[in-house]
Formats: C-alpha cells, sequence, structure tokens
C-alpha cells in the first residue's frame, strides 16, 4: 500500500487520468474529490460489501422446498 500525506488543496495523479484532491480536512474526516473519466467506477467500499452480502443472503435456498409452499407463486387457471 502506497501512503501519500497531502495537505488541504494538494492533490496527486493515479496514472494520467485520475486525479485526487484533499478539499477539506477535520477531525472526523477528511473530504476529497476525484476527477476521472466516465468509464471509471468509483464506488464506497463500505457500501459495495453491504450489496454483495444482501446479493448472497437474497438466493438462499431452504434445503427442502415442498410443492405445496410454491403453489401460492403459480398462477393457477381453471
Amino acid at each position: 500500500m502506497l501512503v501519500i500525506m497531502r495537505k488541504n488543496g494538494e492533490s496527486f495523479l493515479i496514472g494520467k487520468d485520475i486525479e485526487i484532491q484533499i478539499l477539506d480536512v477535520q477531525p472526523n474526516g477528511v473530504k476529497i474529490g476525484i476527477s476521472a473519466p466516465k468509464e471509471v467506477r468509483i464506488l464506497r467500499k463500505e457500501l459495495l460489501s453491504e450489496v454483495r452480502n444482501a446479493n448472497k443472503e437474497s438466493v438462499i435456498i431452504p434445503a427442502k422446498i415442498k410443492l405445496s409452499d410454491l403453489e401460492v407463486f403459480i398462477d393457477k387457471k381453471d
């Protein structure tokens, strides 16, 4: 991991197209600005983890499913 110290208003580059600028430094956090091409996806890591966990939970299938339990999802035509 590369560690870079910057002061308020200073910036650094990642490659030739991505610029990270320090906008504000406060005791409870740092505000940064990111200039990058539109095709570069920028995500907060904690949100990505939450989405991954929610997706995993949504596909858990019970070990035994009775046909009678699924009947509520089937459109019965008389």
